[in-house]
């Protein structure tokens, strides 16, 4: 039985299963906690079925976009996209020149 309470925003692993996930929403009202492991995959839980699980508090993974989809890169802060804040896009030597032998500039038939 753990005594941590969910907090939304708060990553936590499930020492039982190995699962990493992190606490979405915390209903008060309906008593419904509703997670987002690290695969992508929501679930929710109620606070009796909390109490019974065997958890640790974690650091948010490294690489916490990896289950999403439709990020866009407005929603990821600058330090994440290599990018100094008040930069809005990489400078020209970033991206391979022309001619460099990349797919990127590749001409399609």
């Amino acid at each position: 039985m753990n005594e941590l309470d969910p907090i939304e925003g708060n990553w936590y692993l499930d020492l039982d299963s190995g699962q990493k996930f992190e606490v979405l929403v915390v209903d008060d009202v309906s008593g419904g906690i509703e997670i987002q492991y690290f695969d992508g995959n929501i679930d929710q839980i109620d606070l009796d079925a909390w109490a019974e699980l065997n958890l640790e508090p974690i650091e948010e993974p490294e690489d916490w976009t990896a289950p999403l989809d439709d990020v866009e890169p407005d929603d990821i802060p600058y330090s994440e996209m290599g990018l100094e804040e008040g930069e809005e896009e990489w400078e020209q030597g970033d991206f391979p020149a022309k001619g460099d032998g990349d797919s990127f500039h590749e001409e399609k038939e």
